[in-house]
């Protein structure tokens, strides 16, 4: 596989999560909207309401699917809240990152293997509002669950350069 197709395949979960996050933005706006404008408008004018309970739905959607894809992306490129109390010599730090990241495959998988048993136990179900299969909420513990398996696989495999430490460049002279 080439270097432009792998790189186009590693980018499709970021504009996955960057689309999920404008779409998130617009139905939180079109919720504030319906909610404060619309509202006292139908009300003046003895309107029938508008129904808005399904950007509640659609809001819970997105903030799974962020949420779970988010998180492997974090994982991937690193950007994760770390603590660095112990300091170990590159060795033995490669070795706790090496089971750091095996913990996380381990959890992405259970995460991936409830997420389908989830999906089939409630692949009948709908949301009350716009009548969404919930497999498809469910569906996001699945994909998040498996891109952490992924990436955090990679990071054992393949991992990046470390990443310069803030304190240790704190200590080096001026160049």
């Amino acid at each position: 596989m080439g270097s432009s197709t792998s790189r186009f395949i590693a980018a499709i979960p970021k504009f996955v999560v960057s689309l999920l996050l404008v779409a998130a933005i617009v139905n939180l706006l079109i919720g504030v909207f319906l909610r404060y404008v619309m509202i006292p408008i139908t009300d003046y004018f003895d309107w029938d309401p508008v129904r808005f309970t399904w950007v509640e739905e659609v809001g819970e959607m997105m903030l799974a699917w962020l949420t779970l894809v988010g998180a492997a992306i974090g994982v991937r490129e690193r950007t994760h809240f770390t603590l660095h109390v112990l300091h170990f010599p590159p060795a033995g730090q490669a070795f706790v990152d090496k089971v750091h990241h095996a913990l996380i495959a381990i959890i992405g998988a259970i995460a991936a293997w409830y997420g389908v048993k989830l999906c089939i136990l409630n692949h009948t179900l709908v949301t009350p509002g716009l009548e969404i299969n919930l497999s498809l909420l469910y569906g996001s513990v699945v994909a998040g669950g498996a891109l952490l398996v992924v990436y955090a696989i990679s990071m054992i495999v393949a991992p990046p350069a470390p990443a310069p430490d803030v304190a240790d460049a704190a200590h080096q002279p001026p160049q």
